[in-house]
């Protein structure tokens, strides 16, 4: 019986420090600390929360920056798509990350790359196919990524400029002002957080 009360308070302990007040001193420190990242990092505009910095959105308006390619739409939705079919299924599938991790040689892979790059010169006329950078025409791996290379921004300024009217020199300001270096100096690449950029854009064209 000793054995067995002591395993019984032992366990309980375990549970309140672990489950109980662990968590609770973490989520305290956090929001006192590093509030803004603890809630999501969110952008707002005019008092309205349009985006999270940390996580990229689907721009098809030639005005906008494009960002990377992303298997999980950054977890956008339409209406329809909560909306079951004639099986019962429905196309939300909730909130969900990662790449679809298709090899090199898989048809899927090559056809949704040719037409991405069929797509992107059709609406850039001025690039050449080799001229693309990689970043544009694969995902990241958690297929929410919000940040492109200077290159891959650098390259879409003169078609954002002639859709949106904003001079080019006043984009590669805009472009300059949302691009971060290397993490410490060493880690990663230096990056382009386009919806930044794109929302930059919009309050300039007084898009709501």
């Amino acid at each position: 019986m000793k054995i067995i009360k002591k395993s019984i308070l032992l366990s309980i302990t375990f549970m309140v420090l672990c489950g109980l007040i662990y968590p609770l001193l973490m989520t305290g420190i956090s929001q006192l600390v590093f509030n803004r990242k603890a809630n999501g990092s969110m952008i707002t505009v005019n008092g309205n929360e349009v985006g999270s910095e940390l996580i990229g959105q689907n721009f098809t308006d030639q005005r906008f920056f494009r960002g990377r390619i992303s298997s999980v739409n950054y977890n956008t939705y339409t209406e329809a798509d909560t909306v079951p079919d004639e099986s019962g299924k429905v196309a939300y599938s909730g909130v969900a990350s990662g790449s679809q991790n298709l090899a090199p040689s898989n048809d899927a892979l090559k056809e949704r790359v040719q037409k991405d790059i069929d797509d992107f010169l059709a609406a850039n006329p001025g690039v050449k196919k080799e001229d693309i950078p990689t970043d544009l025409l694969t995902s990241s791996g958690s297929g929410l990524d919000p940040d492109i290379s200077p290159e891959s921004a650098r390259i879409q300024i003169p078609s954002v400029s002639k859709a949106s009217g904003i001079g080019e020199a006043d984009l590669q300001k805009i472009v300059d002002k949302y691009t971060e270096g290397r993490t410490l100096g060493i880690f990663g690449e230096p990056r382009v957080n386009i919806l930044k950029v794109n929302m930059e854009i919009a309050s300039l064209l007084n898009i709501k």
